[in-house]
């Protein structure tokens, strides 16, 4: 299988002149893109004409969040669902049933109260996610898959022209965050990166007090990495069967060919180097983007990192680290402390004249400078948006053809502090890293990691 797409086709043509009809009511409506809501009466009697129809990519865990997000949304149809998994327990929790005709099932029942009838038959399923992307009447996708597979989906929807929700981590490697950076520059697409503390106010306004100096000139941030939160065989272990309806070639993908095991796939991918970055691109992607987008660096990066006590398994299919802790130092200075602890703690951020930390989902604020928390960001201070549903946000953007709040090369270069920091963990050592070239600075070793070898059938040409 080759992941080759011509640039212009019939395909693309229609879907740029459906492009230019949204284009013309986001401009007809701009002041509707301010709000989290669409009225209704924006929509009136052409809203079939106005919806933008959205596709799923990925049917786990995540997808059941994602997709329950856009079914809400009033200007907002799923019209087709994507899955190599049919159907089957086994992601997050045991209990958890899911798969591409689950997520069909949850998709008809919401639509089928807003029919009279009470039925609803208009939502597809696929096993390829390249029948989705050739559907001409499908204007956006959300890719909710293994991190192997987001450089390769999200470049082959870009030269479709669809616009793109991407979960995040935004890329397996650098290379594929790149590469993923100039293709949908290219081809002119929105993507929002799926880190949705970006859209949370209460964390928002925190990165603001930090940028806007309430805690003084900035010295120290400290991001947190929960340990594993999934066990799986240690030791010598044996391939289990595949289970009935599950594609498990195309599953992998672009990632090497390994023998299947119930612990491999679905939501224990994280705990999988060939897959991911364990908890560091995981939970990560989320603390270390809000201390980059604080420190006003969430376009750039580090100058220098290096492993400060990491741990790795000895042995066992699980293979990233178990414990996370490596330090980084900027152009300016600031420092970066990303250590083991509590997932319920995001970020603290150390300035000269006090602190401030934040939790998730906007908990946690503390600091030790009275009433930080009441204090307002002024007009001419900097702020940093004001977005309060990230899925709305993108959907917003897709219209209007603004940036969203967590565009792609932000998503991009939280990404690459993941990578390169699991690089330096796994090295076990000091490397100077340039942000501007994203190269480490006289280190063959470590370049050669911040690329990966795709699997016969798949490249990113």
């Amino acid at each position: 299988m080759g992941v080759i797409i011509k640039k212009q086709n019939p395909t693309a043509a229609r879907r740029m002149a459906r492009r230019e009809f949204l284009q013309r009511i986001g401009r007809a409506g701009a002041a509707v893109a301010a709000f989290s809501i669409v009225p209704a009466r924006v929509l009136g009697k052409f809203a079939p004409r106005n919806r933008i129809n959205i596709a799923m990519i990925g049917c786990g865990n995540q997808s059941t969040v994602d997709t329950r997000a856009f079914l809400v949304e009033p200007d907002t149809q799923i019209v087709a669902v994507c899955d190599v998994n049919r159907a089957s327990h086994g992601y997050r929790t045991e209990t958890q049933y899911l798969g591409r005709d689950p997520m069909r099932q949850i998709v008809e029942k919401h639509y089928a109260t807003k029919k009279t009838d009470g039925t609803f038959r208009g939502c597809d399923t696929y096993n390829d996610f390249r029948d989705v992307l050739a559907r001409p009447d499908v204007d956006a996708v959300a890719i909710v898959v293994p991190d192997q597979w987001h450089a390769t989906m999200t470049i082959m929807a870009a030269r479709a022209g669809k616009d793109i929700y991407c979960e995040k981590p935004l890329s397996l490697t650098v290379a594929d965050g790149r590469a993923m950076v100039d293709a949908v520059r290219r081809h002119g697409i929105v993507l929002q990166t799926g880190t949705h503390h970006r859209s949370d106010a209460r964390t928002r306004h925190v990165c603001e007090l930090v940028r806007n100096g309430r805690i003084g000139r900035l010295k120290r941030m400290v991001t947190y990495i929960p340990g594993w939160n999934k066990a799986g065989p240690t030791g010598a272990w044996e391939p289990t069967p595949v289970p009935d309806g599950f594609d498990y070639d195309f599953w992998l993908g672009p990632a090497p060919w390994e023998p299947h095991h119930k612990d491999r796939c679905f939501y224990n991918f994280r705990f999988i180097l060939d897959y991911s970055g364990g908890q560091v691109t995981n939970i990560g992607a989320h603390c270390l983007d809000l201390a980059q987008w604080a420190n006003g660096t969430d376009r750039s990066g580090p100058v220098e990192i290096e492993d400060a006590g990491s741990e790795w398994p000895v042995d066992g299919l699980f293979d990233v680290a178990t414990k996370v802790h490596f330090r980084a130092r900027y152009a300016d200075g600031v420092e970066l402390d990303c250590t083991y602890g509590e997932e319920r703690l995001a970020c603290r951020f150390e300035g000269t004249e006090g602190w401030v930390q934040c939790g998730y989902r906007g908990s946690g604020f503390d600091s030790n400078i009275p009433g930080l928390q009441r204090s307002v960001i002024g007009p001419n201070e900097i702020s940093l948006g004001a977005s309060i549903n990230h899925f709305r946000n993108f959907l917003d953007c897709v219209r209007s053809r603004g940036e969203p709040i967590a565009p792609v090369e932000v998503g991009h270069c939280s990404a690459t502090l993941c990578h390169i920091g699991n690089i330096a963990m796994r090295l076990k050592r000091r490397l100077r890293w340039n942000p501007h070239t994203e190269q480490f600075v006289g280190d063959d070793e470590a370049n050669r990691m911040l690329s990966r070898p795709y699997r016969t059938g798949w490249s990113l040409i």
